[in-house]
């Protein structure tokens, strides 16, 4: 039998914040499709992921924001840092406001990610992603962690 190599990892979460709305997509059902270490299937996110060597977190949330929804960010402010683990998988969570940002959400990986939408925050839908819930929690609250 072979063991699962636990490993610990950064990521990040860009919370695209305009007219009191959120951005969110929502991940593919298949497992094998959601792309989540975290096991985020069939759940509601914002447009995030892993941090590459040799990149800022800064690059890494304006690469995948811009590789998930065709969209540029002007400007980020990191909003939360949470520590995320589940039985194989350790991620520390990293959270960015967007609010100055250029273009509209389009489909840019449907393999991962089958639809965005705008919710307001006091109406966001279920299921969502533990880690994006956090950072908006803590966007709501004004705790960084």
């Amino acid at each position: 039998m072979e063991e699962v190599k636990k490993r610990v990892g950064v990521g990040f979460g860009v919370m695209i914040y305009k007219d009191g709305k959120v951005l969110l997509g929502q991940r593919h059902e298949d497992p094998e499709k959601a792309s989540s270490e975290l096991h985020g299937e069939g759940t509601w996110t914002m447009p995030g992921g892993k941090l590459h060597f040799g990149e800022t977190p800064e690059e890494g949330a304006k690469r995948e924001l811009m590789e998930e929804t065709g969209m540029t960010s002007n400007s980020l402010k990191l909003i939360s840092l949470t520590n995320d683990m589940v039985s194989d998988a350790h991620y520390i969570t990293l959270g960015f406001l967007c609010e100055d940002f250029e273009g509209s959400p389009s489909v840019m990986e449907p393999d991962e990610i089958t639809k965005w939408d705008w919710f307001s925050l006091d109406n966001l839908p279920s299921p969502m992603y533990k880690s994006s819930q956090k950072v908006i929690d803590h966007f709501l609250s004004n705790k960084i962690y």
